[in-house]
């Protein structure tokens, strides 16, 4: 019984912690105080509690206030990513352009024309803000958007395969991130799959053995992170294309991350553009808006006016359509494209694809500097600092076989283990994400801005000391 009536009252606590947290809802503090208190209850009738100072006031507004502020932060935060994968899937794929994000901001902000036509004061139509944008932009004569690549097949199948049959190659019977395959997403479209060829070569004859009076289209799918090598070969989508329309039969490609220039003058060759597969024949082509394109979440449909109006009239686009956030930052994201250099400096996943070696080695010594200057503690060094060679990844699915190089800032921390600062900058303020490599963990520059580098340091001191 002592115990019990060492507990502080509801009230006591309260009056503590409404000075500490003035913005948090009376309610919201209360039922933390009631939680802690039936936690403590329990320990002393279980006998783990045994000493009144664990009841004591300012150790349980301590407690509490730690579960306060903890559970008052957003879950969506801002984190750091020195991981150097810049499409980086689990922390939120592409960084905006700053010019996407001003223009999130003003249609956030108030009310917009999303679908409101100011030259008539008529009903508009929201894919009017960006299809011009991307059909000047690809060459494809219509376009249209959706939530993402996922839905934008599952769109385009079910316009314009349902209830027939799809030829597919069975090498492209591919499954990518989040469990989402192709085999799948056909069957909730109401289309029938027809496997064709071998998974490592499938040749034209094997298409033209397929088809039959059920069939309503051929499908190209893009392999995303997965890749054939040795003995395979796989017929173009051009000569794909040419033999689809000789049969009347439209050609389908799901391109997947979708890229809108040509990054191979920086060393990552093999993944064709929009425009390209545009130009090759294919009749409708899905890809997503923020993968390399460097966009929001968005599915993009680019192809034939004919296919594509048929879509626009599918009552599963309601369902599928994208919101006014998603459509500002699309448009000026796509509006940065028309001027190619624009877009190379100042969409931040092609800045970031397109940096040199040499610029990476830079920045690299630039952060190790700063960190140097921070990682002290009464003169002494917390952990040791050097460069490494290494390479950078794409991500996303995209070009999975090409590193970039880059410079690596190892850090060996003296006091702890590299797991365990790993662990422990996942809880600081601004948490930092790296890499972990035996006895360091280590930052790549690529995925870093200038301007975090004062951050890092002021985190991994936090974490290290």
């Amino acid at each position: 019984m002592p115990l019990y009536r060492a507990l502080p009252s509801v009230d006591a606590c309260l009056k503590a912690l409404e000075t500490l947290f003035p913005s948090v809802p009376h309610a919201v503090l209360t039922a933390h105080v009631r939680r802690e208190l039936d936690g403590l209850r329990s320990g002393i009738r279980e006998g783990r509690i045994t000493d009144a100072e664990e009841l004591a006031l300012p150790a349980l507004i301590s407690r509490i206030g730690t579960a306060v502020d903890k559970a008052e932060k957003p879950r969506l935060r801002r984190v750091i990513n020195g991981a150097g994968v810049v499409v980086h899937t689990n922390l939120g794929r592409s960084v905006l352009a700053r010019e996407a994000q001003e223009a999130v901001k003003l249609a956030a902000e108030g009310y917009c024309n999303l679908e409101f036509d100011l030259a008539t004061g008529e009903r508009g139509h929201r894919m009017d803000l960006v299809e011009g944008l991307l059909c000047d932009i690809t060459g494809a004569e219509a376009a249209l958007v959706v939530n993402n690549n996922a839905a934008a097949v599952l769109l385009m199948l079910d316009t314009l395969c349902k209830g027939g049959e799809v030829v597919i190659s069975r090498g492209q019977l591919v499954e990518v991130g989040g469990s989402f395959r192709i085999p799948d997403v056909m069957a909730r479209s109401g289309a029938v799959l027809r496997e064709v060829g071998a998974t490592n070569r499938t040749h034209l004859a094997d298409y033209a053995e397929a088809l039959n009076e059920s069939t309503r289209a051929l499908l190209w799918v893009h392999p995303s992170n997965y890749r054939i090598i040795g003995f395979h070969s796989a017929v173009p989508a051009r000569e794909l294309s040419a033999f689809a329309h000789a049969h009347g039969l439209p050609m389908l490609e799901d391109l997947g991350s979708g890229s809108l220039i040509d990054l191979s003058p920086w060393g990552l060759h093999d993944e064709p553009t929009v425009p390209e597969v545009v130009r090759s024949g294919v009749d409708v082509v899905t890809f997503s808006g923020d993968k390399v394109l460097g966009g929001p979440q968005a599915g993009i449909i680019v192809g034939k006016k004919e296919y594509i109006s048929r879509m626009k009239r599918n009552q599963l686009l309601r369902a599928l359509r994208c919101d006014k956030l998603t459509l500002a930052a699309l448009e000026a994201t796509l509006r940065l494209y028309r001027d190619r250099d624009a877009a190379l400096s100042s969409i931040p996943t092609l800045r970031r694809l397109t940096m040199s070696a040499e610029e990476l080695s830079r920045r690299a010594e630039e952060l190790c500097g700063v960190l140097r200057q921070r990682l002290e503690k009464n003169g002494a060094p917390l952990a040791e600092l050097q460069l490494k060679k290494d390479f950078s990844r794409v991500g996303g699915g995209s070009f999975p076989e090409q590193g970039m190089a880059t410079t690596l800032v190892c850090v060996k921390p003296l006091a702890c283990s590299a797991t365990e600062l790993k662990e422990r900058l996942l809880s600081v303020d601004i948490p930092v994400i790296g890499r972990l490599e035996g006895e360091y963990f280590m930052l790549d520059p690529r995925t870093l801005d200038d301007a975090e580098f004062e951050t890092i340091a002021a985190m991994l001191a936090a974490a290290l000391t």
